[in-house]
């Protein structure tokens, strides 16, 4: 029964990822197909680019639970029906069938020095910020773009989940007379425990390799290299620098990189949802 599957998986994603493993410890230009051992990675991590990818990817860790929080805050409110609920879901949804070429134009246009963010900041005494050329703030202008422009398919996910709870549980808990904040504590994140860790390891994954777009649009990788990303530095070197056995390495680290916050990510959510 599950053959089909596993063929497709084997054939279509595990042997790609090999040929491509195999092919990191080849050369690139004049050691073309030669085998280099683990030069290419010794190459990397003298790359200042390919460092300050990887310590980006530390900031998207610190940011997950935000990505996480704003799509099951959002949705525990459509739950409990606040006035207009059926009209926020579809806007809430409404970004991420958006291109993120489009997303990304539109958010150069709100973030440029002269742009609406900072007239609206101009307007209550705040100085103006340089959202996409300020090498301290370029990525957290980003990452909120990408979480604005995401946020509505981990809240389609949530509000599948709340469809599971048992409503008895959230009835019986406010005849306690629980407050709002103890029912989300107590009632609907273990009742939604499967459901926040799908969110949290398909956002983290989303965040990993699904934000080239806006990335090109709005940043091009800069300013200093701050917004670059391993999956923008695999474009770098292997569409701009033609270095496709340097990419495939780097390819090799940021899926090493994606297993291990995963696995991480997994067993952190599973051990609090024991202690609940």
């Amino acid at each position: 029964m599950v053959a089909p599957a596993v063929l497709i998986i084997a054939g279509l994603r595990l042997y790609p990822l090999a040929l491509g493993v195999n092919f990191s410890f080849t050369g690139d230009g004049d050691r073309n197909g030669q085998n280099v051992g683990l030069d290419n990675y010794a190459a990397l991590f003298d790359d200042p680019l390919f460092r300050e990818s990887m310590g980006n990817v530390g900031l998207l860790v610190l940011l997950l639970p935000v990505a996480v929080a704003v799509p099951g805050a959002l949705a525990t409110f459509v739950y409990l029906r606040v006035p207009g609920h059926r009209v926020y879901r579809s806007v809430y949804f409404f970004p991420a069938v958006l291109s993120p070429v489009i997303i990304g134009a539109i958010f150069n246009l709100l973030l440029a020095f002269d742009g609406p963010a900072n007239t609206v900041l101009g307007t209550v005494g705040l100085g103006p910020v340089d959202w996409l050329g300020d090498p301290d703030v370029a990525m957290f202008a980003v990452v909120g773009v990408h979480i604005w422009a995401t946020f509505g398919m981990g809240l389609v996910v949530f509000l599948a989940g709340f469809a599971t709870l048992d409503t008895s549980l959230i009835d019986a808990a406010r005849v306690d007379g629980a407050s709002l904040p103890l029912v989300v504590r107590h009632v609907i994140v273990p009742g939604l425990a499967r459901t926040i860790q799908f969110v949290v390891v398909t956002t983290m994954i989303g965040m990993l390799t699904s934000m080239f777009g806006l990335l090109y649009v709005m940043t091009g990788g800069g300013p200093e290299g701050s917004t670059y990303l391993p999956e923008y530095y695999i474009w770098f070197q292997q569409g701009q620098m033609s270095r496709p056995a340097l990419a495939s390495a780097a390819s090799t680290v940021l899926f090493a990189v994606m297993l291990v916050v995963g696995m991480l990510q997994l067993a952190i959510l599973r051990r609090s949802g024991r202690e609940d």
